[in-house]
């Protein structure tokens, strides 16, 4: 049932596979012995375009999806019993946060809550709102951009835009600058959105647009091409280091024009009481961040 749930989540077989760290066929062969039991066909199989749900999978899936949230809960209640939290919890993420809070997080309330499973799911913003909507993960760090709507949201902290720049750019060592200044530079972007629309946004504000020369699908990579010259970068939150990857110097500073603040959030369904587990990680998260200043990332 588990694996069915995962399937039907994931839009395949394959990708079910990855997720629950089995084997295709194993998956394949167990949905198929559950449909088999039931006695009805639960999944439309098409070859290299994945699966989809019957009318009878999807009237299932609901209450799939109940039956092992209920036996999870049996599972934590009885481990609860001896005075600890235990349980699975699954987390999802910004792929462009996920280097930076995830492995800090983890790492801090695994050792505070060893029996708890924790699951990870890594997407671009819509991906990961969407996965909170229908149930995939329980809670999830995301940047506030776009609509909110069926989210319960807590903000963990704000950061102001500003740009990077190569070490020997002109204005490398300015105290601030314009992104009217900037409008003729060449603007290298996340290649996810909502890269795009901030830059389009923040840039209209300004009066100007934004020349967007270069995209990449790596923030590592946008932080390389700006130390080697190639373009500027308009990030959220400050890098831990003031170098690229490959060791080379990068200058940044603040924009002088009046943009808001742009929230890092956690957040659940508004629609699902969040457990125990989940209510716990949110606090954590709260904490840590507090505590180390947060953890700094980019856009």
């Amino acid at each position: 049932m588990e694996y069915f749930v995962t399937v039907a989540d994931a839009g395949s077989m394959s990708a079910a596979a990855v997720r629950c760290h089995a084997s295709q066929a194993s998956i394949s062969t167990a949905i198929a012995d559950l449909e088999r039991r039931l006695g009805v066909q639960l999944l439309v199989r098409r070859r290299a375009k994945g699966v989809s749900l019957t009318e009878a999978g999807s009237r299932i899936l609901g209450r799939a999806q109940d039956m092992l949230t209920q036996a999870d809960e049996i599972t934590a209640s009885a481990q609860a019993e001896e005075g600890r939290l235990a349980g699975r919890l699954t987390i999802g993420c910004y792929t462009a946060l996920t280097p930076f809070l995830i492995p800090l997080l983890v790492d801090g309330f695994t050792r505070l809550h060893p029996a708890v499973n924790l699951e990870l799911i890594e997407g671009q913003q819509d991906e990961i709102r969407q996965a909170l909507v229908r149930g995939s993960c329980d809670v999830a760090l995301l940047y506030a951009f776009g609509d909110e709507a069926g989210l319960s949201c807590t903000t963990l902290r704000t950061s102001r835009p500003y740009v990077i720049v190569s070490a020997d750019h002109p204005i490398a060592g300015r105290t601030s600058v314009s992104l009217a200044e900037l409008a003729d530079e060449p603007l290298i972007i996340y290649a996810e959105p909502p890269a795009q629309q901030n830059a389009d946004r923040w840039f209209a504000l300004a009066g100007a647009r934004p020349n967007i020369r270069y995209r990449a699908s790596s923030i590592e990579a946008v932080r390389s091409m700006v130390a080697r010259g190639l373009g500027f970068a308009m990030l959220i939150q400050s890098w831990p280091t003031d170098t690229s990857i490959e060791g080379l110097p990068l200058a940044s500073m603040p924009l002088s024009d009046p943009l808001d603040d742009v929230a890092l959030m956690i957040a659940h369904a508004s629609n699902v009481t969040p457990t125990h587990r989940a209510r716990t990680f949110l606090q954590h998260a709260k904490e840590t961040l507090a505590d180390a200043g947060g953890p700094r990332t980019t856009d």
